[in-house]
């Protein structure tokens, strides 16, 4: 089926009759240019085209399809609405909102040893980057309540 594509109308740039009959030199070339033309933009401009899409299109519905770029605008937009937004501090520990210095202070450690970037640092660069944003979310949420 592919082939066809080609091959009407390079037949039809090679048959004498055809809309505007060769003979009539300016004339008669014009459709074989046309035709000539729309061959080219199909075969280097519409067909790469519509076969990237294809990928693009297969690559984004796996579930990989964040781009860099988009990636570290939505990180930056991220930290952004989280300068203006403060999590709860009993929420980001994970205690209760009675709970008593000890039990605060022992949820700080446990946490802090869990998400620390040297506990971390074997996963890969994705993981200590978000290990590190958890573990700063935590040393802000314990010292705002034991410093207080």
């Amino acid at each position: 089926m592919r082939f066809l594509i080609y091959l009407i109308p390079i037949l039809y740039v090679l048959c004498p009759y055809d809309l505007l009959p060769d003979f009539f030199v300016g004339l008669g070339w014009i459709d074989d240019l046309i035709v000539l033309g729309a061959l080219y933009w199909y075969h280097f401009i519409y067909r790469p085209a519509k076969i990237r899409a294809k990928s693009e299109n297969a690559y984004y519905q796996e579930g990989e399809g964040r781009r860099r770029e988009s990636y570290q605008e939505n990180q930056k937009k991220d930290q952004a609405d989280r300068r203006f937004s403060r999590p709860d501090p009993y929420q980001v520990l994970g205690v209760n909102r009675g709970a008593s210095i000890d039990e605060i202070k022992s949820t700080y450690r446990k946490l802090a040893a869990k998400y620390h970037p040297d506990k971390v640092e074997h996963l890969g660069d994705e993981f200590r980057v978000l290990a590190d944003e958890k573990f700063k979310e935590i040393q802000e949420a314990y010292q705002e309540l034991v410093v207080k």
